[in-house]
């Protein structure tokens, strides 16, 4: 982490119980102790929160619904505080669980999510279904951005795809919600201070309204401005570099100071990037990564992060393990009816 936490910043620590259950307490709705029947989105949240998956006409109803409610949102999202900002999920449905046990279910909590909600980990279909449902029931308080791997091509690599296959038997519930993915928004400004978003800046973007102009709604390009917000890193030197990633750009701490001058920004934050303590600033405290997957990929022993922003945006940032993870979830393996 660069240099001691900024005035005014305060973190906390929190350990995960030792012992295992639920990291939500859950009351079973009527109707919930089966699958439920009707697109009643107050029982979907309570029985996706027991980590089970919804059927695939439920799936579709709720990328339907989903869709009407992103496609009316900009590209760059205005979200006021207070609110909570979360990096990458990565499939952790129990450390989402988790995540909101610390941060407090909404609508109690205003939620900023960053993207990367899918691939890597096991519980993808439960982790974006459950956001979506809350985004649909919340539409003023659960912002949900895009991130790199909210992408056919990406999913199809790091393991949505084949989830999707083994959960449902075909790859129809991945083509609904990957279609659904197009209409996620690029990014977000709290309180026209602090802008948000998965990856970061593009030597072709230089001003919000930019950002605002771009057609979102298509799978993620190789190249240009859309791909570089979604895929680009902070670099400790100045200006702008080739990415390691093969996508996207490094950019230095100038090209941070210069994008937060041209639009009247405070600072930047982001996600993208594992970082061992849960959130890392960079650039001078011009830009915070944060990352919300603890134990990433279920090795890699790092905390999760977030960072609360309170009614005066005084900035608090909070750390926890990983959640204890509580053996299968409750899916049906069907087999596939064709294999690509």
């Amino acid at each position: 982490m660069e240099g001691a936490l900024p005035t005014g910043i305060t973190n906390k620590t929190i350990a995960s119980p030792t012992t295992t259950g639920t990291a939500v307490a859950v009351p079973t709705p009527p109707g919930a102790v089966g699958e439920p029947n009707s697109f009643n989105v107050d029982e979907l949240i309570q029985y996706v929160l027991q980590g089970k998956p919804l059927s695939e006409p439920q799936v579709a109803k709720l990328c339907q619904k989903g869709k009407e409610v992103l496609e009316k949102e900009g590209n760059v999202h205005t979200v006021r505080a207070p609110v909570t900002v979360c990096g990458d999920i990565h499939g952790q449905f129990h450390d989402l669980l988790e995540l909101l046990k610390i941060g407090g279910l909404p609508p109690d909590t205003n939620y900023l999510f960053m993207g990367d909600y899918v691939d890597r980990g096991y519980y993808s279909v439960e982790t974006v279904t459950l956001l979506l449902l809350f985004k649909i029931r919340y539409p003023e308080r659960v912002q949900i951005l895009r991130g790199n791997h909210e992408s056919r091509q990406i999913t199809q690599v790091y393991g949505f795809y084949d989830e999707c296959v083994r959960k449902y038997g075909s790859a129809n519930v991945w083509k609904l919600l990957t279609d659904l993915f197009d209409y996620l928004p690029l990014a977000a400004v709290v309180e026209n201070e602090i802008f948000c978003l998965h990856g970061g800046l593009s030597p072709t973007l230089d001003s919000l309204a930019h950002i605002r102009s771009l057609e979102r709604v298509q799978e993620v390009p190789h190249e240009g401005p859309m791909c570089d917000l979604l895929w680009s890193d902070p670099e400790d030197r100045d200006g702008w570099g080739i990415s390691p990633r093969g996508a996207g750009f490094t950019f230095g701490a100038d090209i941070s100071e210069q994008f937060c001058h041209n639009n009247g920004l405070k600072m930047i934050a982001r996600a993208h990037q594992l970082v061992t303590d849960g959130y890392s600033w960079a650039h001078n405290d011009r830009l915070v990564t944060i990352f919300s997957a603890p134990n990433y990929c279920y090795r890699c022993g790092n905390l999760a992060g977030l960072l609360e922003l309170d009614e005066h945006m005084n900035k608090c940032f909070f750390q926890f393990d990983p959640a204890p993870r509580r053996g299968e979830a409750q899916v049906s393996k069907k087999t596939p009816d064709y294999f690509l």
